[in-house]
């Protein structure tokens, strides 16, 4: 579906387990029709398409690719944007830090982003961009030291370039433009608008530029140029909320070096805010480790009073609660993607208040016309919050269309 005209609105098929392409089609096959009748029943709906690298190898053999265009036009749906964080299975195992493997570093993430770029080649609508979301490069506490941290900075970027190159020739060869959207996390090598304008300062517009212009033959300053160009940011709102940071300061800190948002996700984090009263602050921390399960990272971020200093632990399990009694914390935020239509959860809040934020933003201010929701854990949500999952999803879209409206 569109908002505002222009800007092609969807939620991530990330939600439905699926690791080869015939999973995950019968996936699709079972929910996106059910979601476009309850939400555009007589409208074009777009989709956020997840394939797992088996998936995406699969979905290239034989006439697997032919048959799914033939099925998304036989339902009036069209693919522009892929999830292409995720390498592996997602759902039902333990994920945790694995998510983030392989990194770029390795050839095997670089084959998986060309795979997704050919299906998106194949499947994007005559003349409109295409979008592919992809991990912040690694995970910074698989890192004993600086100088390992920085030898897999320059390993991944040299792969990034070569998507980079790979998107140059596509575009030339066939007029199609496709970028791919570093997407910011806790914990990622890139967390916040800091370390994404460092990482763009000190690595791809210095030697991602050299490198580039050796693989293509192109001046440094079209060099640069290309680079912006191809190699974007995606903005996840809970990832930017677990920062503490907002939009538009955001923006301001990228825009001196040219760089740009590719995509928009549309998410929630979970937050606790603690009162000081021990009674009341213990409820709510038996409230917030509710949510601590074993299949996801729930990076967790807590500012305290001061809203100068934050503690941070790499997951929810294993937090020792009365920390932060101890610690005059204020407010607790929890990667843990909740349905962005609820506000409150018992003795909890979301950062729903940060997604309304940004919309009124970006009425103002358009930096990117593909969104997606992507609330992905319907499946280890406490018991009394798991809902139909269709009618979950077309109401999440719903929200966010009002939501819209209203700002």
């Amino acid at each position: 579906m569109k908002i505002a005209g222009d800007i092609h609105f969807s939620y991530c098929t990330n939600i439905h387990p699926g690791e080869s392409w015939e999973e995950t089609f019968q996936a699709l096959k079972n929910n996106l029709p059910l979601v476009k009748e309850k939400i555009v029943p007589l409208e074009k709906m777009g989709i956020g398409l997840r394939l797992s690298a088996r998936a995406a190898g699969e979905l290239l053999s034989g006439n697997n690719l032919s048959e799914f265009k033939y099925w998304l036009s036989c339902y009036n749906l069209y693919v522009f944007t892929i999830n292409g964080f995720p390498y592996g299975d997602f759902h039902h195992i333990r994920v945790k830090d694995d998510v983030h493997k392989p990194d770029w570093q390795t050839g095997e993430r670089l084959l998986y982003t060309q795979n997704l770029i050919d299906i998106l080649s194949e499947l994007l609508p005559a003349e409109m961009e295409g979008s592919i979301s992809t991990s912040p490069l690694s995970y910074r506490p698989w890192y004993k030291n600086s100088a390992e941290t920085e030898k897999a900075i320059v390993a991944a970027t040299k792969n990034l370039v070569e998507v980079a190159v790979y998107l140059k020739n596509l575009e030339q060869k066939k007029n199609i433009l496709i970028h791919i959207d570093i997407e910011p996390e806790p914990d990622g090598f890139l967390e916040n608008s800091g370390d994404v304008a460092a990482y763009y300062t000190k690595y791809l517009l210095k030697e991602g530029i050299d490198y580039f212009s050796s693989r293509t033959g192109i001046s440094g300053g079209d060099a640069r140029n290309d680079l912006l160009r191809y190699i974007r940011i995606c903005y996840d709102v809970c990832h930017f909320a677990l920062a503490f940071e907002c939009i538009q300061e955001v923006m301001e800190c990228w825009r001196p070096l040219g760089i740009q948002v590719g995509k928009i996700q549309i998410s929630a984090a979970l937050e606790a805010r603690l009162s000081g009263e021990l009674t009341e602050d213990q409820k709510v921390l038996e409230d917030l480790f509710r949510f601590d399960e074993s299949t996801y990272l729930h990076q967790l971020v807590a500012e305290r009073k001061d809203q100068k200093s934050h503690l941070r632990y790499p997951d929810l399990s294993g937090v020792d609660k009365s920390v932060f009694t101890q610690q005059s914390v204020e407010r607790i935020r929890v990667h843990f993607h909740v349905p962005v239509f609820i506000e409150q959860y018992g003795y909890l809040a979301s950062t729903q208040q940060e997604i309304k934020n940004t919309l009124a933003w970006l009425k103002k201010n358009k930096i990117s016309n593909h969104w997606e929701v992507e609330t992905y854990t319907w499946t280890v949500l406490p018991a009394d919050l798991r809902f139909d999952l269709p009618a979950s999803i077309a109401r999440e879209m719903q929200w966010i269309v009002d939501c819209w409206e209203q700002v």
